[in-house]
């Protein structure tokens, strides 16, 4: 008790700290120069205080969405943030960026945007640079260093902030204390959104707020988040600031560190970058609709093979009993028979089967042709989780030795569990573990973990990682179970926008014995659509499946594992969500309606490609377990209505 208040005291210290050096008035600005979007929509302008404060605002459509806020770094000896002069700033540069993702919401993008970059130096000639790409759906900025600054070789604080409008609503995640929850094993990036409320309401666990954080503020939608992390970084969160609407950047709790590592970032290399602080912008389905997250990525550092997939899972509704051989040996069978990918085999495989029945379950496996998945504890003594295997992973050369003899029994991925927090120590063990991964082509999947902010497509076997409060929190206990509807509902809005997510969804039959799921079959089946991770973890057993339709089987059997493209049609966070991905040549519609009464939709023909439409449709209604179906017809002029129950659902696939 006595560390945890020491601890609260530093914390409390470091928030005032943190308040009193960002947030004191910024004084009259003198302009600088601005950069806008290549059509024009949105504009950044930079500007310099009376106290030497660099700072900017953004504008849409020539309102202002963020109001004049501050920029800079701090060091352990200097301070880059006020006392500084301007320095130039460069001609703006054109940016134009294709690349394929396939473990993302669209297969080919196009990063079209305009960068310009601007120039600081403080009285002892220490220079920072501030460069800004903006693109027709947000504008982003990161720091750069061309050499070492003496002082700044420990990045203390990030000076910038975001100024939004004081009546805007935010839909927010707050973060777990460290060291806290199931084998001290937060946080997790697992809490539950904050729904609409206005900004300014405090954090309710007093660790800040995850991203991606979003917002609105009259027509304007505002999705804040970070990208392109590297070795010395630390993923950053957003913290409270003095008025509502003001947000700081805030970096990770000393607690968020490996073993005698560094929690802080650090700067050793040059010339050097941060990551990206991200702010899309525009209405909701220029948002959601938007690929920021990788369009700033990294471009691939690996030449590792991506394969996407499906996969059968027993772990959500069977627990740690059913990882055993002949269990696992009936999942396997069970992803052949819908013609899936993978089966994952989770925690305790070590103890409950074996290495030579593991060797018998993957050679069994790949006569299906289907590929093994396993899991791994991540730790060390960073988390007191029981589950096996553990503390083979910690240095390079026990890593090698266990991928080796991973490859050679056949295994195609690792799913890595109970990450530590963000700290740069913990964000530089995720990197080498994908770098050492890569050689074996194994796809990777971590869990308990933190956001992956674009590593998808820096690290191509990255097919995905948790980072959300998924399905088999629902098992747990009822209390989670009922917040499953507007749970997943905001996801598609804020998680699942940038980057892949593994809710691992799909329990249409039944959760288990304790707990009543409450959300219909079709609301269910939906989130197959609605979620997108590369390798997509489906939690239903083999006698689950079995109970429902021929035709929903036959759905599940033929959605494709790469989305070549996606489309927000409808919806609001919380309340419902309506969207669009693209196929194998076809187009599939996914839909939910977390309110507590029913909801009328309509889908128009001119949103997926005009012309007339026709599919099938699988709703909630009278086939066990409670699905019906009916072919559908609907053209421009004549939209398909729609009326979703309360928790309901549907899907729809197009010819």
């Amino acid at each position: 008790m006595v560390e945890v208040s020491i601890r609260a005291r530093g914390m409390r210290a470091l928030l005032a700290m943190l308040l009193l050096g960002a947030w004191l008035p910024l004084q009259a600005a003198t302009p600088l120069g601005d950069v806008a979007s290549p059509d024009g929509t949105l504009q950044v302008e930079m500007a310099l205080d009376d106290d030497g404060r660099p700072t900017w605002r953004l504008l849409r459509q020539g309102r202002e969405v963020v109001a004049p806020s501050p920029l800079g770094m701090v060091g352990e000896g200097v301070d880059l943030s006020r006392g500084l002069a301007f320095a130039g700033v460069d001609p703006v540069q054109p940016v134009a960026d294709d690349y394929e993702l396939l473990s993302g919401k669209r297969r080919h993008n196009q990063y079209r945007a305009n960068r310009r970059v601007f120039h600081w130096k403080d009285a002892q000639g220490h220079t920072l640079a501030v460069a800004w790409q903006v693109s027709n759906d947000g504008a982003a900025f990161r720091y750069e260093l061309a050499r070492a600054v003496p002082g700044l070789e420990t990045w203390k604080r990030d000076a910038a902030s975001f100024r939004l409008p004081a009546d805007a609503h935010a839909w927010l995640q707050p973060l777990a204390e460290p060291k806290t929850g199931f084998g001290r094993t937060n946080p997790s990036y697992e809490e539950y959104y904050l729904q609409d409320v206005r900004v300014g309401t405090p954090t309710p666990m007093g660790h800040g707020w995850a991203f991606p954080a979003l917002f609105r503020a009259g027509g304007d939608w505002i999705l804040l988040s970070e990208g392109s992390l590297r070795r010395g970084d630390a993923g950053s969160r957003l913290l409270d600031g003095a008025t509502p609407g003001e947000y700081l950047i805030g970096f990770p709790d000393e607690r968020e560190a490996l073993p005698g590592g560094a929690a802080l970032p650090w700067i050793d290399s040059f010339p050097w970058r941060s990551p990206w602080r991200i702010v899309a912008v525009g209405d909701l389905a220029t948002v959601v609709d938007s690929t920021l997250g990788t369009d700033l990525a990294d471009p691939p550092a690996v030449a590792a093979t991506s394969v996407p997939g499906k996969a059968s899972w027993s772990w959500p509704l069977l627990g740690d009993e059913s990882t055993v051989f002949e269990v696992q040996k009936q999942f396997v069978d069970y992803a052949a028979r819908m013609g899936w990918r993978y089966t994952l085999v989770d925690a305790l495989w070590d103890t409950q089967i074996g290495e030579p029945k593991m060797r018998e379950l993957i050679d069994h496996a790949h006569g299906k042709d289907v590929s093994v998945l396993v899991w791994y504890n991540s730790a060390g003594d960073w988390n007191e989780a029981p589950q096996t295997p553990r503390s083979k992973l910690l240095d390079h050369a026990s890593r090698v030795r266990e991928f080796k003899k991973l490859q050679a029994m056949g295994v195609a991925g690792l799913k890595i569990d109970f990450f530590g927090g963000d700290g740069s120590s913990m964000i530089a063990y995720y990197l080498d573990l994908l770098a050492d991964a890569a050689p074996h082509g194994f796809q990777m999947n971590f869990h308990g973990s933190t956001l992956p902010r674009g590593w998808q497509r820096t690290w191509p076997h990255l097919q995905t990682m948790e980072a959300v409060r998924g399905l088999e929190f629902a098992t747990f206990e009822q209390g989670n179970a009922d917040q499953v509807p507007v749970h997943a509902a905001t996801l598609p809005f804020t998680r699942n926008v940038f980057d892949p997510m593994d809710f691992t969804p799909l329990a249409m039959v039944k959760l288990n014995d304790r707990v009543q799921r409450r959300t219909r079959p079709a609301f269910e089946l939906a989130q197959s659509v609605l979620f997108f991770s590369g390798i997509q973890h489906y939690a239903e057993t083999a006698e689950g499946m079995a109970q429902v339709p021929g035709y929903v089987r036959d759905f599940l059997a033929g959605l494709p594992e790469v989305w070549d493209d996606s489309r927000f049609l409808d919806g609001y966070p919380g309340q419902y969500a309506v969207f669009a991905r693209q196929g194998d040549g076809r187009w599939f519609v996914g839909g939910i309606n977390a309110g507590p009464g029913p909801r009328k939709l309509i889908l128009d023909a001119d949103r997926l490609g005009g012309g007339v439409q026709r599919g099938l449709l699988v709703t909630d209604g009278g086939d066990a377990p409670g699905f019906a179906q009916r072919r559908v017809e609907f053209a421009p002029g004549k939209p398909l209505e729609l009326e979703l129950p309360a928790a309901g659902g549907f899907v729809l696939q197009l010819d």
